[in-house]
């Protein structure tokens, strides 16, 4: 795309964003050809949306297309992929001996008839299996936050027309960094918005005559709440410029970090008013809390890169922040 084309293209992206939630959002993308637009110029289509899915804390289905499309497989119509339940970042299945097991999580319920499409790991490679809904154990999980419904999946498969079905090839990692950086663009932009929400009252809010924006200890937690979300806006911006998946773990680890960051100052900024359900603030938390599970959190993934430091005694390459 070029920049009249993108800039096009985002301002489509953030209405549909803006306006729609759920499967509203997943129809508005397909007719604005998002898929399309994530084969030709990932990193717009990515950014565009997750960004502005963060700043409303609206859910779509897309990350799994994102990470479909990454790993190099194709999710039909009426198919589901299934992906690592919330603290994992693990291959969703595992393929022994034509068996399939599958503990996994899904963006949407699988339709009626429909198939289930796993990555699995199998000697030592990554190989596709599509296990028919009805064979696998469906439960939608009421989790902290209600608006983004997540399905968990459980299945032992025998050998038999999984097990044959799994000679597909796939790329987990690339899978994995692609959904990385697609979630930590969401996670600044739902940073993003509790800061202006901080902002927002702590202009409007006096006490002693003045609003509690001039007091110093407010403006400390909104500046420190300013640097950290764009500490995670590089952090993205150098992930894409990397395309590695150590620089996609770091800028979900460092987008998570500053996004927990964001929850502390702005709550205390709020104080009671964060508190209440009239108030916007604690569906962004909520959202923050899910989102930072998946696909691994700031606290697991920054413990696997000092691992990985520990284990290969070399540092990883400076980001170009």
């Amino acid at each position: 795309m070029d920049e009249a084309e993108r800039r096009l293209f985002g301002d489509a992206v953030r209405s549909a964003a803006s306006e729609h939630t759920g499967p509203a959002l997943d129809a508005a993308l397909a007719g604005l050809g998002w898929a399309e637009a994530l084969a030709d110029d990932p990193r717009a289509a990515t950014g565009f949306l997750f960004e502005n899915q963060g700043r409303v804390a609206h859910a779509s289905g897309a990350l799994a297309v994102v990470v479909g499309a990454a790993a190099g497989i194709e999710v039909g119509p009426g198919e589901v992929l299934a992906l690592p339940r919330p603290g994992h970042s693990s291959r969703p299945g595992v393929l022994s001996d034509g068996r399939v097991s599958l503990r996994a999580v899904a963006l949407r319920e699988p339709a009626p008839g429909g198939q289930i499409v796993v990555i699995c790991g199998h000697d030592g490679s990554d190989v596709v299996a599509r296990v028919p809904e009805s064979a696998v154990r469906v439960r939608r999980l009421h989790g902290i936050d209600p608006d983004h419904e997540l399905m968990e999946l459980e299945a032992d498969l025998p050998g038999g027309p999984a097990g044959r079905a799994a000679a597909e090839p796939a790329d987990w990692d690339s899978g994995l960094a692609a959904g990385r950086r697609a979630l930590a663009h969401e996670l600044a932009g739902l940073s993003e918005t509790m800061l202006e929400l901080a902002r927002e009252h702590a202009l409007s809010r006096v006490q002693f005559g003045r609003p509690i924006a001039g007091f110093q200890a407010v403006r400390h937690r909104l500046a420190e709440t300013y640097v950290a979300v764009q500490g995670a806006r590089a952090a993205v911006d150098g992930a894409w410029d990397d395309c590695s998946p150590v620089s996609a773990s770091m800028a979900k680890a460092v987008a998570g970090r500053s996004a927990r960051v964001t929850i502390r100052h702005a709550q205390q900024v709020l104080a009671g008013m964060g508190f209440t359900d009239e108030h916007p603030f604690h569906r962004y938390l909520r959202r923050t809390l899910l989102l930072d599970e998946l696909l691994g959190s700031s606290r697991s993934l920054t413990c696997e890169l000092g691992e990985q430091i520990l284990r290969t005694r070399r540092l990883p390459e400076l980001l170009p922040l």
